[in-house]
Formats: structure tokens, C-alpha cells, sequence
């Protein structure tokens, strides 16, 4: 057996593969938090966001918008473009994710489309990259006006447990621009059945109309069949004040859910860590929050 990724060390973390990475959350019940941070800016003084997130207590760490193929992340400088994940669970002594996203180029738009490069859609290329940077896990969402559908996001799936051997995170946080249910039963089973190991779903009070009675489904569904389930706050509400993220984290705690996200859009980059401190507050108490923010990544 594993040890509960909330009191693992960073040598043990770094080490977990994908089934040993899933019961670890699993067994951590419900006090798991992934920060999820734009790469494109460093956040102050020559440091990556994601070593702001990991210090106020962030156990996961996924990057938004990385390019797999031209992998860069502010702040961080490495001479070997591909050694460039290496090096950042090395500062931050964490799992890193980052997202990849399953365009579906016929989905019926709701808003204009927002093109992205290659390296950061979901294929049998980048998600090849993707193991071959070294992530631990990748999560199959889609950024606001990107087009991602969740009919796209389930043959990505397939794609993904063929080319990776991380832990795969899928569905969607908000609509990505598109006319479709952010969420349907339809959609968590066929993410399931295709092999999903976490089912990703908006946070209640994230997204109008996603209610706790949806999500519990989603949960009985998920854990039913030995998926995990992740709540997202993606939707800018990351920079509404703890009070609120306090409250978001104790209604999708009770629903079940084995993940709370926090997104990256209250800077615009990540989530500021005022809020990151209070939602591991919330869902774990201050021994847990304090047990992960003093740490040390060299045990």
C-alpha cells in the first residue's frame, strides 16, 4: 500500500506511478488540492507560479497552456528543453499535470473560437510528448472559447491511455465556448467506460444550474466504478475572497469529491495564495495545511 498523498514526501510523491498516485489521493479522502497555474508568467522576483502554490500548500500542481512540444515555463531557465517538467518537480517537490486540450473543430460554438498550438491540444503526438517530458498526470479540459466538447474529450481519453502512462483527469470546468451541458451522465460514463482515472466537474457555485444533488451523482457514479472525482473553481471565482472559497470547499467536500482545484485566473496566472490557504484550511485543517506548507522538498 501507499502512503495518503496529504503526508507523503516529496520523494515519495515523485515516485508514484499512476495506480499508486490514484489510491494516494484516494486514500487521502477528500483534503487533496491541485493549483492550477498559467505558464506564460513568472510570478514576482525570477520564481515560477507554481513554487508560490506548492509553498501555501498545494499538493498538485497543473500547468495551463504549456506547449509540449516548445515546453516553457516562466521563471524557470533549464539549458535542455526537455528536462524542463524534471526540473519543476525538483523546486517544487510535487506531481505536475498539465492540461491538454481535445478540440473538436465541428463543435457548435457559443462564442468565438480561440485558436491554440498544437502542443497544447490533446493527440496521439502531444500526449506522446507529454510522457516523454516526464509529467505525472494530464488533465483533458479545455480553456474558455477553445471548442472543446465533451464527445472530443472522451476519444481523447482512449488516445491517452494508449501513449500515457499518467494518471488522465477529464471534463470540463465551464462550457470552453461551446453549445453543450458542461456536465452530463452521459458524458461521465463514457469518460469512465473509456478509462478516465478522475472525473473532473465544475465545483457547485462554480457553474449555473450544477447543483449538489448532480454532483453526488457524479460521485456515486465515479467511485462506483473506481474513478475519482475532482471539483474545479474555474470559472474567476478563485479571486472572490476565502470567504467564498471556504464555502465552495465544504459544499463539494460533502458531495465527496476526492480533489478540490483551484484555477489560475484570479491574477490572471494562478490563484492568489490567500485563497489556496484557506481552502486547504477548510478541507483538511490547519495541522494538514501547515503539515504540507512546512515540508520539506528534500525528505
Amino acid at each position: 500500500m501507499v502512503k495518503r498523498l496529504i503526508s507523503a514526501n516529496s520523494s515519495e510523491m515523485l515516485q508514484m506511478k499512476r495506480d499508486d498516485l490514484k489510491q494516494s489521493i484516494k486514500a487521502s479522502e477528500g483534503r487533496v488540492i491541485l493549483s492550477e497555474n498559467v505558464v506564460m508568467h513568472e510570478a514576482m522576483d525570477g520564481i515560477t507560479t507554481s513554487e508560490i502554490a506548492a509553498s501555501f500548500g498545494a499538493d498538485l500542481i497543473l500547468l495551463n497552456a504549456l506547449d509540449v512540444f516548445e515546453p516553457k515555463i516562466a521563471g524557470l531557465a533549464v539549458d535542455d528543453p526537455s528536462e524542463t517538467i524534471h526540473a519543476l518537480q525538483k523546486l517544487v517537490g510535487r506531481p505536475i499535470g498539465a492540461n491538454l486540450e481535445p478540440v473538436d473543430t465541428e463543435a457548435d460554438m457559443s462564442e468565438d473560437r480561440l485558436e491554440i498550438p498544437a502542443g497544447r491540444t490533446a493527440s496521439k503526438a502531444s500526449l506522446q510528448k507529454a510522457e516523454a517530458l516526464g509529467l505525472n498526470f494530464v488533465c483533458l479540459t479545455g480553456n474558455p472559447g477553445t471548442g472543446v466538447t465533451n464527445r472530443q474529450i472522451a476519444k481523447a481519453i482512449k488516445t491517452a491511455k494508449e501513449e500515457f502512462s499518467g494518471l488522465i483527469i477529464a471534463g470540463k470546468m465551464h462550457g470552453a465556448g461551446v453549445n453543450e451541458p458542461v456536465v452530463s451522465e452521459e458524458a461521465v460514463k463514457k469518460f469512465i467506460e473509456a478509462g478516465a482515472d478522475v472525473i473532473l466537474v465544475p465545483a457547485v457555485g462554480t457553474v449555473p444550474g450544477f447543483t449538489k444533488s448532480d454532483l453526488v451523482s457524479v460521485v456515486k457514479l465515479a467511485h462506483e466504478h473506481d474513478a475519482l472525482v475532482m471539483s474545479t473553481i474555474g470559472t474567476s471565482q478563485e479571486g472572490s475572497g476565502s470567504r467564498i472559497i471556504e464555502e465552495i470547499a465544504l459544499r463539494n467536500k460533502t458531495c465527496g469529491v476526492d480533489i478540490q482545484h483551484i484555477g489560475d485566473a484570479a491574477w490572471g496566472i494562478q490563484s492568489p495564495f490567500d485563497n489556496i490557504y484557506p481552502l486547504s484550511r477548510a478541507i483538511r485543517g490547519e495541522r494538514h495545511t501547515i503539515s504540507r506548507m512546512a515540508r520539506s522538498i528534500n525528505r
